[in-house]
């Protein structure tokens, strides 16, 4: 089963799970890429898994409807383009062969969901739409800071070679608020080097593991002494990792 990120509108990846005649896909924002990926690689749509409602997230959905030989899938508490099957927290969606847990991550959006399966080669694989970003998070601009605290803490609990497919291509300035944060951590160092190197390459920095996030991603580091010293600096009113997550995100939507 391939992995590919399908690039779309600025910064969006569409991701793709294909195995050489069958397709799935992730959050088609835009059905244009999805649909010349389809026809160069001659390949039918199997399936659709929506992370949540925002338009470049759905806004494909309808223009795919006569390529999709299966179901769309998307989350229950949310408003997605019928038809489609709802999925909340402990479903499973079943598509080519492969399990996809559903996994509840308010925050970004009230009703936002994750999907992960084991089921993939080589490594587990997680679709997080836009609840997780290498080196950050969504905006919460539904949920709370301590939905997104525990959604981004259950995230974090999965197995570390997980592979994260994120939908938007954030990666070098969430890095830069990263540093702003944790100065000395040098595996945030290295991993910003790494992943400057691909963007010059125009290689996609996606997907990341969990094990790289938490060694690099501030607001999955709210335990750690020098992510708690930042936060306070910036307003944490106390050292609980919702009040630290709480000033960070806060700090990140003023950076600059």
């Amino acid at each position: 089963m391939k992995l590919v990120a399908l690039p779309a509108f600025s910064d969006n990846y569409i991701w793709m799970l294909h195995d050489g005649s069958q397709a799935i896909v992730v959050d088609p924002g835009d059905s244009t890429p999805v649909i010349d990926a389809l026809k160069s690689q001659h390949l039918s749509l199997a399936g659709i898994l929506v992370t949540h409602h925002h338009g470049d997230h759905v806004g494909g959905l309808d223009g795919l409807r006569s390529f999709l030989k299966g179901p769309v899938f998307g989350p229950a508490r949310e408003d997605i383009p019928q038809p489609f099957t709802p999925l909340a927290d402990g479903d499973t969606a079943q598509l080519l062969g492969l399990s996809f847990d559903v996994i509840d991550v308010p925050g970004h959006t009230s009703g936002h969901i994750a999907y992960f399966t084991t089921d993939t080669t080589g490594s587990p694989t997680l679709f997080c739409g836009d609840t997780l970003f290498s080196g950050g998070c969504g905006r919460l601009f539904e949920g709370t800071p301590a939905q997104m605290h525990r959604s981004l803490s259950r995230l974090a609990s999965l197995p570390g070679h997980t592979r994260v497919c994120c939908a938007h291509e954030y990666t070098l300035s969430n890095l830069k608020f990263a540093h702003a944060v944790e100065p000395h951590n040098d595996a945030l160092t290295v991993y910003a080097q790494r992943c400057a190197a691909l963007r010059e390459q125009g290689i996609p920095t996606l997907p990341s593991t969990i094990a790289e996030e938490r060694l690099i991603n501030p607001f999955l580091r709210c335990d750690e002494p020098a992510v708690i010293h930042s936060a306070r600096a910036h307003g944490a009113v106390s050292d609980s990792g919702t009040d630290v997550f709480a000033a960070l995100r806060q700090w990140k939507n003023d950076f600059r």
